[in-house]
């Protein structure tokens, strides 16, 4: 068990969340992680932050699609469809910031998980 108190709520939450909430909890997890990038951008170490940042959300999203294009997904065609087509928005904005860094860039980026993870607790 973890000593430090907010390591072992987070070890709870991780074994006690279900699919949904936990899709939910990694992608708010993201976008707060994506908006302190936003907030300090211009620091000293803002590339490896925005580096580390976009690589996280880009796994995420990576972890979607394969759910997505699974034969066991039970979502129906249309949703599907709809996930794996922004998905592929997400992949390509952010090469984007990879290749042209822009603080505004993000906003997107953060919007799109804030609202996927809404909409997947139920909000």
């Amino acid at each position: 068990m973890s000593v430090n108190p907010i390591d072992a709520y987070r070890d709870v939450e991780k074994e006690t969340l279900s699919g949904r909430a936990l899709e939910a909890s990694v992608l708010t997890k993201a976008a707060q992680r994506l908006k302190a990038v936003r907030e300090c951008w211009g620091q000293p170490d803002q590339d490896a932050l925005l580096e580390d940042v976009l690589r996280y959300n880009q796994r995420i999203w990576s972890l979607f699609q394969a759910e997505l294009t699974s034969v066991d997904n039970e979502l129906p065609a249309e949703i599907k469809t709809n996930l794996l087509n922004l998905s592929l928005f997400v992949d390509k904005r952010t090469f984007e910031v990879m290749a042209y860094p822009a603080p505004e860039k993000l906003d997107v980026l953060i919007n799109i998980n804030l609202n996927i993870a809404a909409g997947l607790r139920g909000e």
